[in-house]
């Protein structure tokens, strides 16, 4: 206990003197999880160039299609017993990684990485719909658990590198430094905290430039876009809504898939995923356009630009076979998947905008950048990042005003909807067996956390004594305008003020959440 004790007092020093060490663990977190995440880059590329040359081999051939065939089925049971092997492997990642953070989980971290770059290529290999980005979200985040394990460092430092490290991971997925940093703030945390800042720009950074390093400055998809005039936002009213409603639909509809794979108990996973991979098999010898992440769709658009009926054959098709794929478990991510839908309904939009109300035909490409970020907006909730993440993925500044539009209508539409959030529906369907964190170690530690308190929150104007905070925290400091105050129970809280608490590791989500609930609660 006095070790406890001593452990903490230095914890709360070191606090106020933070800086250059945060920058030196963005880095090491940076390093690290750029080149894991670039490495799985590298076998993803292998992998579907692969899977098309032998799709190009078996072609014609009944007897290389049945042996093709067969072995995808022995790959799906290779897969599900990597997933048994490592549980936490399974699906995109993300909400692992989120209830790694909360503190529901403790995550074996070599494992998960070694389980999720075999799983995750097999599986694209194999053609099923499935991206890159949720994976490396959670091989960022598990490498920096690597490093903060090998250099000792303590559990406060520990859960912000693995933030750090999921935000350099889509980082390095995407070249997108920023929306990786905001994807920690916005979707991970859901808090805005100035060390975790800090240290998360640094790793972005630093995995981007690895990542530029090997792949070059190309952004991930090529449109030169032409702004569209303000007499024509109506439509994007229209769009914002639509995307806002598709989104709800989609959180629903993989859900209900998810649910239905999991009712089929009489059947032996091995024997399920084996199932999955062989329709991926057939689907890849008739309709090889919608496998994988959706490259070659995105592709297309950029260069044959299908006529409207092919934008919606391949729209569903590539819908209904990613919430199939995904509804497997097979170790993959969403996120590329779910821009690419978003970038077929901006496409339809576009055709019906140029061939029905007469808007010019440079306008389509437009469109297609504007649907990827406000379907992402709906699906994920997260709509600064998804704003952000369509700026870097095309490099075009001038479709910012739009974009922002679509993405903010669609988020608002989705919430009045009342469909949760995906990944937020993924997280509590991954935790909802789990009472308390899964603890390694026999002493348990304080974990520092901050609190920004916003505009119009109930705790405004009381003091800290009138608050209930849980007699598992304790607040070391108040910093207001830059300057820290020590806490009494008379100190009067301000909006803005940051509140820097102890926690205890063992109740962790309980009491973050708690606080959370605190101080976003609005004054009456």
């Amino acid at each position: 206990m006095r070790n406890q004790e001593k452990t903490t007092i230095r914890k709360v020093a070191f606090h106020k003197s933070e800086s250059i060490y945060l920058i030196i663990r963005g880095l090491e977190v940076g390093i690290a999880s750029g080149l894991v995440c670039v490495l799985y880059r590298f076998a993803l590329v292998f992998a579907e160039e692969g899977l098309m040359k032998v799709l190009e081999l078996v072609k014609g051939s009944p007897v290389k299609i049945a042996l093709w065939l067969a072995l995808l089925c022995v790959l799906g049971v290779m897969v599900s017993y990597i997933t048994k092997w490592e549980p936490d492997a399974a699906g995109s990642g993300i909400p692992q990684t989120s209830g790694e953070i909360r503190g529901y989980f403790s995550l074996n971290w070599w494992r998960v990485i070694i389980a999720k770059f075999i799983g995750g290529t097999t599986s694209v290999f194999s053609g099923l719909s499935l991206g890159r980005e949720g994976p490396s979200v959670q091989l960022g985040g598990m490498a920096a658990k690597g490093v903060s394990t090998l250099t000792k460092a303590d559990k406060t430092t520990q859960l912000r590198m693995i933030s750090c490290g999921a935000g350099a991971g889509m980082a390095a997925a995407f070249n997108a430094p920023i929306a990786g940093t905001m994807f920690v703030l916005e979707e991970i945390h859901h808090s805005f905290d100035k060390a975790m800042l800090c240290m998360s720009i640094v790793a972005s950074i630093t995995a981007d430039y690895i990542s530029i390093a090997f792949f070059g400055h190309e952004t991930t998809f090529q449109f030169d876009t032409v702004t569209l005039a303000l007499h024509h936002y109506w439509i994007l009213v229209i769009m914002g809504v639509v995307l806002g409603a598709a989104g709800a639909g989609y959180n629903v509809f993989m859900v209900w898939a998810q649910k239905l794979y999991k009712k089929i108990t009489k059947i032996p996973n091995p024997v399920k995923m084996a199932f999955v991979f062989l329709v991926s098999g057939v689907v890849g010898l008739t309709f090889p356009q919608i496998l994988c992440g959706g490259h070659s769709m995105a592709s297309k658009l950029m260069t044959d630009r299908p006529e409207l009926g092919m934008l919606f054959l391949l729209l569903f098709a590539k819908f209904l076979f990613g919430a199939f794929s995904f509804a497997s478990g097979a170790p993959g991510g969403t996120l590329y998947p779910l821009c690419v839908l978003g970038a077929y309904i901006g496409a339809i939009f576009g055709n019906i905008a140029i061939e029905q109300i007469g808007i010019r035909d440079g306008l389509y490409e437009e469109f297609v950048v504007i649907g990827m970020a406000g379907l992402f907006s709906s699906i994920v909730r997260a709509p600064l990042t998804g704003i952000i993440l369509v700026f870097e993925l095309t490099g075009d500044m001038h479709s910012l005003l739009p974009i922002a539009t679509v993405s903010l209508i669609s988020y608002a539409v989705a919430n009045t909807i009342g469909t949760a959030p995906f990944y937020s529906i993924l997280f509590e369907k991954a935790v909802e067996n789990t009472d308390s964190p899964a603890l390694n170690t026999k002493e348990v530690e304080k974990v520092i956390q901050t609190f920004t308190i916003p505009v119009g929150s109930a705790v405004n104007g009381k003091k800290i004594s009138e608050i209930e905070w849980g007699k598992h925290c304790l607040i070391v400091s108040v910093e207001r305008d830059e300057t820290p105050i020590t806490p009494k129970g008379d100190t009067v809280l301000k909006e803005g003020d940051t509140l820097v608490i102890l926690i205890s590791q063992r109740r962790f989500s309980q009491d973050v959440q708690r606080i959370c609930d605190t101080i976003k609660k609005p004054k009456k």
